[in-house]
């Protein structure tokens, strides 16, 4: 099976740009935008442009730093995707978040890639623009619809894990579908509901 987790508040504790924003002490214009979006009340691509230009300028060395200390993953989040890969599923995360912190814990994970955003930078700084596969409300739903093309699944050998509005679009393309810790927009939607902030509890779920 395709099994695939969403990054902020589900494979990590907490959401990366507002983590990087306390970081760069622009932490309240962020985060109310943040769960504006999370909650479905504004289009993801508006918010995520909007919360990212707040981090205009903000040095590399500061967002690996934050990386490296501000970062915590979700309780139970290595022995989960560790059993899920010895269960023989191919495990992925779709982020609207960024490469950068995706990939810092990609290894970490085990997982077998990430697929998220890219803050641009300059002169060892960040400009405030993002691009990249995750940009829009619809990213995740085509994405997953892209990996099925690819591996020659459908939608009962999928499972996608997530907490909030924008993992909305890769509900309609897996069978078991879990919302964790989730906004009640997401939670409407799901196949399953974990209310327990540990990641094991998916295990119980997908055979």
């Amino acid at each position: 099976m395709l099994v695939v987790f969403d990054f902020d508040s589900t494979l990590m504790d907490g959401e990366s740009i507002d983590i990087l924003a306390k970081r760069y002490r622009v932490e309240s214009a962020v985060s109310y935008i943040t769960k504006e979006a999370m909650e479905g009340k504004l289009d993801f691509f508006e918010s995520l442009t909007k919360r990212v230009a707040f981090l205009e300028d903000m040095p590399l060395s500061l967002v690996q730093e934050s990386i490296q200390n501000d970062f915590h993953l979700m309780n139970g989040a290595i022995e989960c995707v560790k059993t899920l890969r010895n269960r023989g599923h191919v495990v992925v995360c779709f982020s609207g978040g960024f490469r950068i912190v995706t990939e810092s814990f990609k290894d970490t994970l085990g997982l077998n890639a990430t697929f998220s955003n890219i803050l641009h930078h300059k002169d060892s700084k960040l400009t405030g623009k993002v691009g990249g596969e995750m940009m829009f409300g619809d990213s995740k739903g085509n994405m997953l619809q892209n990996l099925q093309g690819v591996l020659g699944l459908n939608k009962s050998q999928c499972v996608a894990i997530g907490d909030g509005a924008n993992d909305l679009s890769m509900f309609h393309y897996a069978d078991i579908k879990i919302a964790f810790c989730a906004k009640e927009i997401l939670k409407q939607h799901a196949t399953h509901c974990i209310d327990k902030k540990d990641l094991r509890e998916v295990l119980n779920i997908v055979p």
